[in-house]
């Protein structure tokens, strides 16, 4: 007993060092960990109800969207698409007067200053709040209500974890050997790849694959499966493959066995199990094969926060956690993987928290964008999630070939695509592929929030030329889905 008792000893403290430790501890009425897009929005709603608040940032403010996602990448895209259009210059009758190159060090700087503007402008924000504290650091959890953050041990009744998600890093053989990029070290380039060769042909790959070979790069998309972005109906996903590759992108589906290895100052790609295998080289290899929450190192174990296999967080309808002081909000609860969806976390939170609704992630229709050129807008059910709910549908798509507006751009590729219920006839899903398709999708979307019949959109009078005017022609197309 002696024995043991010496080894607690050092662990014991006297009564004034107990003193001080507790004085040591800061205590809030809520703590928000990270300031991705749910983040910044509810530390304000909560310092504006009155809540002392405590805010926690280990790295750049902002998160994905503002820093590695959807600002910097969009800007990205926006000027690829300006090159693109260069050299189509002489389609609309434009003589160029020297041939097209890129600065890919001016191209990177505009996006560097148009990310650092929106990351300034959410930290002046936070900052700015009152009954706040802005910490910089990382945060681990001691307990379901403490939080330590650099040296100070933080408390508070309600903690709101908005920690994001980052780049899935494969288990691959070879992959530990060479040297790869991500959607994050993508944000660094400033110079030309001679050949990228990207594994994953979704969202993240299928954008910067375009881009960069409106840059000028040779670029291969490797897909495991037998269609490009897994989720979507086969005629959408074939549609995008022409489109890419009409603009020289090489697409490589049905890629088993996929293994790396590096070939001289370069990477070699194999693409299946035949001996030898198909094989695709290149100069640079950008991994785009999904994502993986930022919770490994947040200590979740000692605040007793469940996580499903991955690491998402495990919520309720409304955000909550298994602990009932915790809400998990963002990517890292696995409810969503958009910025929009992030932003609606709070939203749901905020409401039921203060304004004594009863939300529900659930509520929500699911709504997102493929940010390729033409882009797709994607709201409700896709034609394969109609089939299997066993709903009787009629449905309807209308080629972009036909729409005035597409023709006088000179951008006629995708086309429109609607299900809608054959009894209620409420709109079930909406894909727009296409000119404009990423901005029309939401005249679909807010009448199915509203849960009003299609009838109320093909009884609108829409403004002349524009993609939204050929919406009513479609609906007047509809018909069984056989």
């Amino acid at each position: 007993m002696l024995r043991s008792q010496r080894r607690i000893a050092p662990t014991l403290h006297s009564y004034s060092d107990v003193i001080v430790a507790m004085a040591m501890i800061r205590k809030f009425d809520a703590i928000v960990i990270g300031t991705g897009q749910s983040g910044p929005p509810l530390a304000d709603r909560l310092t504006q109800e009155g809540f002392r608040t405590a805010i926690i940032e280990r790295k750049h403010v902002g998160g994905t969207c503002v820093n590695t996602g959807c600002i910097p990448t969009k800007t990205l895209v926006a000027s690829a698409r300006v090159a693109h259009q260069v050299r189509r210059a002489a389609e609309y009758g434009v003589k160029v007067g020297r041939q097209l190159s890129v600065d890919m060090k001016r191209v990177k700087a505009r996006k560097d200053r148009i990310s650092l503007q929106s990351r300034t402008g959410v930290t002046r924000w936070i900052r700015s709040l009152p009954n706040a504290t802005f910490y910089r650091g990382h945060a681990r959890f001691e307990s379901p209500r403490t939080v330590r953050v650099n040296n100070e041990l933080l408390e508070a009744d309600r903690i709101f974890i908005n920690v994001g998600a980052r780049a899935l890093i494969p288990e691959m053989p070879g992959i530990d050997e060479i040297d790869y990029l991500t959607n994050s070290s993508m944000m660094h380039v400033d110079f030309l790849p001679k050949h990228l060769v990207i594994i994953g042909g979704s969202y993240v790959g299928l954008e910067f694959g375009q881009m960069y070979r409106r840059f000028g790069s040779r670029v291969t998309v490797i897909e495991q499966h037998e269609q490009l972005i897994g989720r979507e109906d086969p005629d959408i996903s074939d549609t995008i493959r022409k489109i890419l590759e009409k603009e020289g992108i090489e697409i490589r589906l049905n890629a088993k066995c996929i293994a790396v290895q590096r070939r001289g100052k370069g990477v070699a790609v194999d693409l299946d199990c035949r001996k030898p295998p198909r094989r695709v080289n290149g100069s640079h290899l950008l991994l785009a094969v999904g994502r993986r929450p930022n919770t490994d190192d947040l200590g979740l174990e000692a605040a007793g926060v469940a996580t499903d296999e991955r690491g998402y967080i495990q919520v309720d309808e409304q955000l909550r956690t298994n602990m009932p002081c915790i809400w998990a909000i963002g990517d890292c609860n696995g409810r969503g993987a958009f910025t929009h969806t992030s932003y609606n976390d709070y939203e749901i939170v905020a409401a039921n928290l203060f304004d004594g609704e009863n939300r529900r992630v659930s509520d929500r229709i699911t709504a997102y964008g493929l940010f390729i050129d033409p882009p797709l807008g994607r709201a409700g059910m896709t034609e394969a999630e109609v089939r299997k709910a066993g709903s009787k549908a009629l449905v309807a798509t209308y080629p972009m070939s036909r729409i005035g507006r597409a023709r006088e751009r000179g951008e006629t590729e995708g086309f429109m695509k609607v299900l809608v219920d054959a009894d209620s006839r409420k709109i079930l899903g909406v894909g727009i592929l296409g000119i404009g398709g990423d901005e029309v999708v939401h005249a679909f979307l807010d009448v199915m929030y509203a849960g009003a019949p299609y009838t109320v959109i093909t009884r609108a009078m829409h403004i002349h030329p524009t993609v939204a005017e050929y919406i009513p022609t479609l609906l007047g197309n509809l018909k069984p889905l056989k």
